[in-house]
């Protein structure tokens, strides 16, 4: 949450001529472009991690194709196992306060409506850190980083990891 998934998504987007997909836009879509936050309030969080997992399942055969997941993603196993076949799974991560000040100018997450959201979305980090690290094949550290610059350190982490994968 904050660390400039879909963002990075778009800019690797122009820079490989691919497609990109968001998870979260695609049950938007499907929900009738409702917003998340409705979504979770009317059907519940769980619903939102089924929608999430049957978006995985859609892009199976995509190719070309850059998916850009929620956060809570990994809290479905199967979701890392569907990520995988996908191709690489990248980790973009950022410290606790810049994640904080990116998220806090978004009032729409539901997981953050809580009395101290700052305190909840820690916790949510330190939660999800070890099913995000097990479900990456390699990390890129956003804290510091233009979106653009995260996009060509993402190429250059999939060509050194992926020396066979074909981008273009």
């Amino acid at each position: 949450m904050g660390a400039g998934k879909s963002s990075v998504a778009r800019h690797l987007s122009e820079l490989l001529g691919w497609r990109v997909e968001d998870t979260d836009r695609w049950v938007r879509r499907e929900q009738g472009w409702r917003s998340i936050a409705d979504i979770f309030t009317t059907h519940g969080e769980a619903f939102f991690r089924e929608r999430e997992t049957a978006a995985l399942r859609s892009l199976q055969w995509h190719k070309r194709t850059i998916v850009a997941t929620g956060g809570g993603i990994v809290l479905r196993p199967e979701n890392c196992e569907l990520l995988r076949t996908l191709g690489a799974v990248v980790l973009l991560t950022a410290g606790d306060e810049v994640l904080y000040e990116r998220v806090s100018r978004n009032r729409s997450r539901p997981l953050l409506h809580t009395e101290d959201p700052r305190a909840t979305l820690c916790a949510l980090l330190r939660s999800r850190e070890p099913l995000y690290r097990a479900c990456a094949d390699f990390v890129v550290d956003t804290s510091a980083l233009t979106h653009a610059e995260v996009a060509r350190r993402t190429l250059a982490g999939v060509r050194e990891q992926f020396p066979d994968f074909a981008l273009n």
